[in-house]
């Protein structure tokens, strides 16, 4: 690299950790926009400062290590398990058409979902999660967001209560992905929040088709509130399901004659 091109590298990686002071995050296609470079480009910026122990990186782009995104409290993990979570957008991704309406649960997976919806053009995304909201305001531009009104549910930074589910009463989206705590065997899925139970359950019922994503540390794990048994679902999204726990239930639902979701194993 000529002396020139390695300045000129190191105002754009510059002006990057500037960008990233100001938001959470930062996509390729917008860093190539911004500084006139090719996605290539782009990419080892990324991860040159990556390696510098400046942000960390993502599918599509990379995030502050400084200013995190602020997710539920319930589910503090967005350092953890990130190549699952990575799996599972990119494999949930492949159910997204252009203009499709989707709602959008809350917590991590649901996060490393909505960054994927850079390749999707002319996507509206119907969310109760405040965090997902802002980040599709900062990041997606060509994604319209239309946020629940409701109760705050403080340090969590999602919405709920009976404005929420009035709004659901009159919306309706093609598609709604979901992010349950857990999978209880012979139960169905799971969350820890009454409240959040009913707009889970909402978002089923507003949408034409249910897709749960599901990392395999919540298979059979604790759960205390059900939202949804397995035949109201039409897909899981799993990285890998551990012992056949999710392959085997849904293999009696259909022994019986009822509806069973398709199992969808990223990896």
């Amino acid at each position: 690299m000529s002396n020139t091109a390695h300045t000129f590298a190191e105002e754009r990686r510059a002006a990057i950790l500037g960008m990233l002071e100001h938001s959470a995050s930062v996509q390729v296609a917008e860093l190539a926009r911004a500084f006139g470079v090719s996605a290539v480009t782009a990419r080892a910026d990324l991860d040159s400062l990556e390696a510098a122990g400046k942000l960390r990186r993502t599918h599509g782009g990379a995030v502050s290590l400084q200013k995190a995104l602020t997710v539920s409290i319930q589910d503090k993990r967005i350092n953890l398990n990130v190549a699952a979570k990575q799996a599972i957008a990119q494999a949930a991704i492949g159910l997204v058409e252009d203009g499709d309406s989707i709602i959008v649960d809350s917590g991590t997976t649901a996060l490393e979902f909505v960054r994927a919806l850079t390749t999707r053009r002319d996507i509206t995304v119907i969310t109760a999660d405040v965090t997902i909201a802002n980040y599709i305001d900062d990041s997606l531009p060509q994604t319209d967001v239309i946020l629940l009104g409701g109760t705050l549910r403080k340090g969590h930074r999602y919405l709920y209560g009976p404005l929420a589910l009035r709004a659901l009463e009159v919306l309706h989206a093609d598609k709604a992905f979901l992010c349950p705590t857990s999978f209880v065997p012979n139960r169905g899925l799971m969350t820890n929040f009454e409240q959040m139970a009913q707009i889970k359950s909402a978002f089923i019922e507003a949408a034409s088709a249910s897709i749960a994503l599901i990392d395999a540390t919540k298979a059979d794990a604790g759960g205390l509130m059900l939202f949804a048994p397995l035949n109201k679902i039409d897909v899981i999204v799993m990285d890998h399901d551990p012992q056949g726990i999710l392959a085997q239930e849904i293999a009696e639902y259909a022994e019986r004659g009822e509806q069973a979701p398709r199992l969808l194993v990223a990896s």
